[in-house]
């Protein structure tokens, strides 16, 4: 009996420690899977923001030109209706 206890307590040991060299193979793996899908992650987000932000600024750019070009249109809109009535006015006052 001494004999089969001798031959089966280093199988027993391998085998567990086999096991064990497994799972931290295993959880190494998982780690590393982890630490690629956040740089992933944070690469794709930041990538995705700043096209946000650049398309943005693009859009602001064309929207405040669009503004701009309005208000000088009105401006010059109002000045035109000005020059009118004092023109107007005016040519009354030269009639008297």
């Amino acid at each position: 009996m001494d004999d089969e206890k001798s031959v089966l307590e280093p199988m027993t040991d391998t085998m567990s420690s086999a096991t064990d060299a497994t799972n931290e193979a295993a959880k190494a793996v998982v780690k590393k899977a982890k630490k690629a899908t956040k740089k992933a992650v944070k690469k794709a987000t930041t990538k995705k923001a700043k096209k946000a932000k650049k398309a943005s600024k693009k859009s602001s750019k064309k929207s405040s030109a669009k503004k701009s070009a309005k208000k000088t249109v009105k401006k010059t809109v109002k000045k035109a209706a000005k020059k009118a009535a004092k023109k107007k006015k005016k040519a009354k006052k030269s009639k008297r």
